[in-house]
């Protein structure tokens, strides 16, 4: 879990779907299981655009950058992947368009729109979300803030034992000093 990062994600998810459902209005488009199929799909590409920012976010600042570089980093590193996974997308949602029936028509064009405005999202609004925050520096609570998962570290006798706390799963691990 990605903690202020994560709060930042689910902002810009609401924000996605918003502006998904205003385009589908203002444009006429009938929702089909299909439509709503590559509605939801675009929906994962959206989250998956901000989980690969947040990541290479996460190891500029374990390189030790401050936040505002460890974010513009973050982006630059992350927008080649997002760039090419989009445009794949787009190009298999023309082609599903050109040569699918009716039904895989709605799948594409529901598809094809949510990946552009996932993109817009994804590296607009998280963007801004993220530079707006108020945090400069390397501190603990930046770094509390922009981790993920929570460690506990125990020294007994000649071993050290890290407990490594994440969702519903705790996981122990032996380590040898």
């Amino acid at each position: 879990w990605y903690r202020l990062p994560g709060l930042v994600s689910v902002v810009a998810l609401a924000i996605y779907i918003v502006l998904m459902l205003t385009i589908f209005k203002f444009m006429s488009i009938t929702l089909t299981a299909a439509g709503i199929a590559g509605f939801i799909l675009s929906m994962g590409m959206a989250v998956d655009a901000n989980i690969l920012i947040f990541e290479r976010t996460k190891e500029a600042l374990r390189k030790g950058h401050s936040v505002h570089d460890a974010i513009r980093e973050g982006f630059a590193r992350a927008w080649t992947s997002i760039r090419d996974s989009n445009i794949s997308s787009l190009i298999t949602a023309v082609i599903l368009f050109w040569f699918g029936t009716s039904l895989i028509q709605g799948f594409a064009l529901t598809f094809g729109i949510g990946v552009v405005v996932s993109m817009f999202t994804a590296i607009s609004i998280s963007r801004t979300l993220l530079f707006a925050l108020p945090f400069n520096g390397h501190g603990a609570i930046v770094r509390a803030l922009f981790g993920s998962g929570f460690f506990i570290k125990h020294n007994l006798s000649n071993h050290s034992w890290i407990f490594f706390c994440h969702a519903s799963q705790i996981v122990e691990l032996r380590k040898a000093i």
